[in-house]
């Protein structure tokens, strides 16, 4: 049993030292359900510190983060400990059966540099993994609940790496308030409440499951009722007392392989061997400059740095800046913009580690010359893949693979301005549905693309053994005089490239605050039809960019962008107001 530890009344006290204003918005916020009105959107507010700062998606997540910072914990400690508590109160998002991508600014080596903690296809995994006996590709939802779309999870390895690198406190302090909370139990938050209600039929499919997250007359788990984990308290301890490579090389593991493996309608192929030889891969980032900063982020098998960073690089031959905002043709040009980059990042981008990629994705030249397909004010009729500098190029077809907007987002400055921006997820809302030793594992191979070929070429995406599959996730670090600006990210599945390159958009060029930004109605296109947010000011939007020749969609965007600002030595921060998101700091 774990002993009694000090973070009880933490976790049921009101937030002590909290930056001048919270960052917080509960209710209707979740993965999936309706996100708060417009006029929560609009009325956010800034918050302000100077030492350090933390924003998250979850409060609960949030106040451990900021008593790990307060007690002289690094930007890494705060980053271990607050994912450990997500895990728990965000099962919906992100958790030790997961993977993420981190990116990370040394402030003693003046260094930035990336972590790639993405899951891993099963060695067993071949092409048709996700296809049935005629090689036709299974619907989504066939693959995506039980054994068959788990892959590797990476996300307690980074824990790991990233505390023996750049920990101040010691591992076992860092997941004692997650453990107390998991052993006391947690309030169940409207947004949990509300995933769970609109995912009870795949939550009810597995017993263990069922039983956690159901209350005995059928129901699931209500807003305001206190949950208990002991399992994942128990296994809390474990990595306490072993290290995070326990995780790989124990009991654990090997009950990961076996629930995988042997769940009687979707078994997958997961293999003791790929759990113990998992690595997280360090990678250099992917930078872009733009207005006078280099906005870095995460490369292949991350889509995230390019596909933002082609979105800007592309806006940037335009005035956006005097069109401002509320300017239909503004969004246009940005909405083409982003079409382009996604037709390039169907066709090309996918783990380098198995398929070659044209360096000239973000080449100034190549931009300009995709910006002169735009014609401020008509929208583009047809969309291709362009053909960016390559050295040896092959011939592949499009991608066809599906994200959901699940996934959680974490941004941390320190004292010693150490920042980390973190991108987590199991990828669909609660992943496989699977249980073991109390976290759920991850769908994440269902982000390959089914099918393996079309028309003869092969798709990068493709499933193949080891690979990992393409993300859109976009933890970003924006340097300014090679020190970070702003530390930023979002959840959203492929939505999460236009939620960042707004953000960026609206701070860069239209001088919002790190707030106003995030709270910016969102106005996506990804592939053709307009997306507008759906109870904001987005809508005004439609009838203009109608007239350009869109067709039009309204909808709710649930974003979930967590940011930093760092100007002139002070700290502002913005949560998602989509959400449930918290920022403090000191």
């Amino acid at each position: 049993m774990i002993k009694p530890l000090p973070w009880r009344a933490l976790l049921t006290a009101a937030p002590l030292c909290l930056a001048s204003s919270l960052s917080f918005a509960a209710g209707q916020a979740a993965d999936t359900i309706a996100p708060e009105a417009a006029s929560t959107l609009q009325t956010q507010k800034l918050a302000h510190a100077q030492h350090f700062m933390i924003a998250t998606a979850n409060p609960v997540a949030s106040k451990i983060g900021y008593e790990i910072l307060k007690a002289g914990g690094s930007a890494a400690d705060a980053y271990v400990a607050v994912q450990m508590a997500l895990g728990l109160v965000e099962p919906q998002s992100s958790g030790l059966g997961g993977g993420a991508f981190a990116v990370y600014y040394d402030a003693s080596k003046k260094k930035l540099t990336t972590f790639d903690a993405r899951e891993t296809a099963p060695l067993e995994a071949t092409p048709a993994l996700f296809q049935d006996k005629n090689g036709k590709p299974l619907t989504f939802y066939d693959a995506v609940v039980g054994g068959r779309s788990v892959g590797t999870p990476g996300t307690v390895k980074l824990l790991g790496e990233l505390h023996e690198r750049y920990g101040n406190l010691p591992w076992k302090d860092l997941l004692e308030p997650a453990a107390t909370l998991a052993q006391d139990g947690f309030i169940v938050s409207p947004r949990l409440a509300g995933a769970l209600a609109n995912s009870k039929k795949s939550l009810a499919r597995y017993p263990q499951t069922k039983a956690y997250f159901f209350n005995p007359d059928g129901t699931t788990k209500q807003a305001g009722q206190r949950l208990k984990n002991t399992p994942y308290a128990e296994t809390l301890l474990m990595l306490a007392t072993y290290g995070a490579d326990s995780f790989y090389t124990g009991r654990i593991g090997k009950d990961i392989v076996s629930k995988v493996r042997s769940v009687p309608d979707n078994p997958g192929v997961l293999s003791e061997k790929d759990i113990a030889s998992y690595t997280v891969k360090e990678r250099t980032p992917v930078c872009l400059p733009y207005q006078g900063y280099d906005v870095c982020g995460m490369g292949p098998p991350s889509s995230g740095a390019l596909t933002v960073g082609q979105i800007l690089g592309i806006t940037n031959q335009f005035d956006l800046a005097s069109m401002g905002p509320n300017s239909p043709k503004a969004w246009q040009i940005i909405g083409d913009a982003s079409r382009l980059a996604f037709a390039d990042r169907g066709r090309y981008i996918a783990d380098t580690d198995y398929v070659p990629m044209p360096e000239g994705l973000l080449d100034a030249d190549y931009l300009k010359a995709r910006a002169k397909l735009i014609t401020p004010g008509k929208a583009l009729k047809t969309v291709a893949p362009g053909e960016p500098a390559w050295r040896h190029p092959i011939a592949l077809a499009d991608d066809q693979a599906i994200e959901f907007p699940n996934t959680s987002h974490v941004s941390i400055v320190d004292k010693d301005g150490n920042a980390i921006s973190v991108t987590t997820t199991i990828e669909h809302g609660f992943g496989s549905t699977l249980m073991s030793h109390g976290f759920l594992l991850n769908n994440e191979l269902t982000d390959f693309s089914f099918k393996s070929y079309q028309d003869g070429h092969p798709i990068a995406n493709r499933v193949e053994p080891g690979k990992r599959p393409r993300s859109s996730m976009s933890p970003t670090i924006v340097m300014k005089d090679n020190k970070p600006y702003l530390v930023v990210g979002s959840p959203g599945g492929s939505q999460i490239i236009g939620y960042v390159a707004k953000t960026l958009i609206a701070n860069l060029q239209w001088g919002m605050d790190i707030q106003q930004a995030i709270s910016l109605p969102n106005s996506l296109n990804r592939f053709g039809t307009f997306e507008l947010e759906k109870g904001t000011a987005a809508t005004k939007l439609a009838k203009p960019l109608e007239a350009m020749g869109y067709k039009v969609a309204i909808k709710d965007m649930n974003s979930g962008v967590q940011g930093i600002e760092i100007r002139n030595g002070q700290l502002t921060g913005g949560a998602d107001p989509r959400r449930e998101g918290l920022v403090l700091g000191d």
